[in-house]
């Protein structure tokens, strides 16, 4: 598992529309420690601009979310912005529709799976972000389990979000442990309760057990952690550098 701690730029993505405006983060991330990052939210940059502006700031980007309609509509053009940042991992946030019918399920199957192959051919991977939704139970079976089994491929790899996990229910290192080899990267987010609610809080501000996943992280061959904080109390910059002192305390750099 790489040490290097990232950060997923959705948590910032309202700071990122204009290509001015997503410098002036990448040199913000930058400047709070981290080196690695993950893209999702951001404007509708050419591949060419983004590497330009990561380099300048010595970030290298892990992981993207992209849009389903992309990834259906224009793969060539995928598959070249990826080649053009320099990241391998092609992300999908959620399957569309975000519910778990059957008949949704086989659909997303059918229409993504010449995309993961097409992906493997280019040397690329691709990895399914998880809410919550995908642990319904269809019969005796997790819709998160259903799915992996209708797409039906080597090349279809995780990014589990630790929030989600526990908001659905899951211990998230007992999942983690369990999916050892198909885990891409891994979304870093906390859980607190406030007024009786779950909501989003920054990694060590809540009471998801850091000392249990993290090592379920490492054993399961988990690739990259990524920070995400999809709501924010205060500047998301902020709860992205508590995050980071946080995490670099618990081995991370």
């Amino acid at each position: 598992m790489d040490k290097r701690i990232g950060a997923q730029f959705f948590t910032i993505r309202d700071y990122c529309r204009t290509l001015s405006d997503f410098e002036n983060s990448c040199r913000r991330v930058s400047e709070i420690g981290y080196k690695t990052v993950q893209l999702s939210g951001i404007g509708d940059f050419s591949g060419k601009d983004v590497r330009r502006i990561l380099e300048k700031y010595d970030l290298e980007c892990v992981c993207t979310h992209r849009t389903p309609q992309k990834y259906l509509s224009d793969l060539e053009r995928e598959i070249e912005f990826h080649k053009e940042i320099g990241c391998r991992i092609c992300g999908l946030g959620a399957m569309p529709g975000f519910n778990v019918k059957k008949e949704t399920i086989l659909q997303f199957a059918a229409d993504f799976r010449p995309v993961i192959q097409k992906l493997n051919e280019n040397g690329l991977v691709f990895a399914y972000h998880n809410h919550a939704f995908e642990f319904e139970k269809l019969g005796e079976k997790y819709a998160f389990d259903i799915i992996t089994e209708e797409i039906n491929s080597e090349n279809f790899k995780y990014i589990l979000d630790v929030f989600w996990l526990a908001y659905a229910g899951i211990d998230p290192a007992q999942f983690i442990s369990e999916r050892s080899g198909r885990i891409a990267c891994v979304h870093f987010k906390d859980l607190k309760i406030k007024d009786g609610t779950p909501q989003f809080a920054e990694a060590g501000a809540g009471n998801i057990n850091w000392d249990a996943v993290i090592p379920a992280c490492r054993k399961a061959g988990a690739e990259y952690a990524l920070v995400e904080q999809d709501e924010c109390d205060g500047d998301p910059f902020t709860s992205l550098q508590k995050s980071y002192s946080f995490l670099t305390g618990k081995g991370f750099v």
